[in-house]
């Protein structure tokens, strides 16, 4: 067997049989039952297509821009923490990005220095959290400024859900030798990722470079996490004021809500991100696609829309497309390639979802994503959930 592979669920099988389980679960995630991690896969499948079957595009052309980013395609990389289920991590994803021509987002939480990830991927955007003080905020603010990050991302779609009913995995502060000893039985088992850290002479690194203050050392992720869960959500005057301080393309990441799109609006937010948080948030929360439709017809002309969550085919950004978004953010999917073939592995998710835009557009007789539109789509009565307005 080589190593591309011709799905996300087949990256997702190889990431699985590589990674230690603990590691494995913490991509997974999820939250509580795991009903919105499932809505948010099954929702585009409850989704048809109306396609043509002559009269085809013979060129389909799949350029958009976000957040004045040009991309070569309505995908790009959604920011996910500490991503040591590879020597490379976020270096690897952002050069795979680069290489197929899209952006990349970093997350705060990150195991690389924002300095290397934008070196590798100039189209890079941080992504931040409402944690410690305005001054704090204000550094990291500076530091993605000077490292030359072209747009911030403000993740609010979290509310501190940690319990799952399949259990949660063991996450040391930090790899000691109580925690090796702890992941041994594991990590014998997987003896291909053993090797390529093995390869490295070190340890995974479990801190967080981009949430350190000036002149002081990286904080660990649950350093970092427990300052973040201590400082008060911020109120939408206190979003003004960051979007003011940053001064550039900014996005509020977690918008489920049309009340919620009309207020990002009315604070001068650049784009918005429709998502749940990949189903790690509040469980119940409803698909990010079928909040999508409600919130684009509300707002679609005064923001650029964009969806987080589900995302594992082309054809599912094509729905998604049609359906008012500007371009889809993935997460576990780079993520499992990453894990199953490193940076070629993300350049091979990005090669699947681009092949499947392709034959999407081929069927429904388009020849850009731009042309695309909600007719395209077969939408079953009672799928879209309408929150925070009125339904139609």
């Amino acid at each position: 067997m080589g190593e591309w592979f011709e799905t996300v669920a087949e990256a997702q099988r190889r990431a699985e049989k590589r990674l230690p389980r603990s590691v494995s679960m913490a991509v997974r995630a999820g939250s509580e039952r795991g009903l919105t991690l499932a809505d948010n896969v099954a929702a585009f499948g409850e989704l048809g297509f109306a396609p043509h079957m002559a009269g085809l595009s013979a060129k389909r052309e799949q350029a958009t821009v976000v957040m004045g980013q040009q991309i070569s395609m309505p995908v790009f990389i959604s920011p996910t923490g500490v991503q040591a289920i590879h020597p490379d991590g976020e270096l690897a994803v952002a050069r795979a990005a680069a290489a197929r021509g899209t952006a990349m987002s970093l997350s705060s939480f990150a195991s690389k220095p924002i300095e290397e990830v934008v070196a590798a991927n100039p189209q890079t955007f941080l992504q931040v959290y409402w944690s410690g003080s305005q001054e704090k905020m204000v550094q990291r603010l500076a530091r993605a400024k000077a490292a030359g990050a072209v747009g911030l991302i403000v993740t609010l779609d979290w509310s501190f859900v940690h319990a799952r009913d399949w259990g949660s995995p063991f996450i040391p502060e930090r790899i000691d030798a109580k925690a090796v000893l702890r992941y041994a039985p594991e990590v014998v088992r997987r003896p291909r990722w053993l090797a390529q850290w093995a390869k490295t002479k070190r340890l995974p690194d479990l801190t967080v470079p981009n949430m350190a203050a000036p002149g002081e050392p990286a904080p660990t992720f649950f350093g970092a996490y427990g300052e973040w869960m201590m400082t008060p959500p911020p109120s939408w005057d206190e979003l003004r004021w960051l979007r003011e301080e940053w001064g550039g393309p900014f996005m509020l990441k977690g918008v489920m809500r049309v009340d919620d799109a009309r207020r990002a609006v009315d604070i001068g937010a650049t784009a918005i991100s429709v998502s749940n948080h990949g189903g790690n948030n509040l469980d119940g929360t409803p698909a990010s696609i079928r909040a999508l439709p409600a919130i684009a017809g509300a707002v679609g002309r005064d923001v650029e829309v964009v969806i987080d969550g589900g995302i594992r085919r082309g054809s599912d950004v094509v729905k998604a497309v049609a359906l008012g978004a500007r371009a889809a953010m993935i997460g576990r999917a780079y993520l499992w390639g990453l894990a199953a073939n490193g940076q070629a592995g993300v350049e091979n998710v990005l090669d699947i979802l681009r092949n499947g835009i392709d034959s999407a557009l081929l069927g429904l007789g388009r020849s850009s994503v731009s042309e695309l539109t909600p007719s395209d789509v077969l939408v079953p009565a009672g799928f879209v959930r309408t929150l925070g307005a009125p339904p139609e």
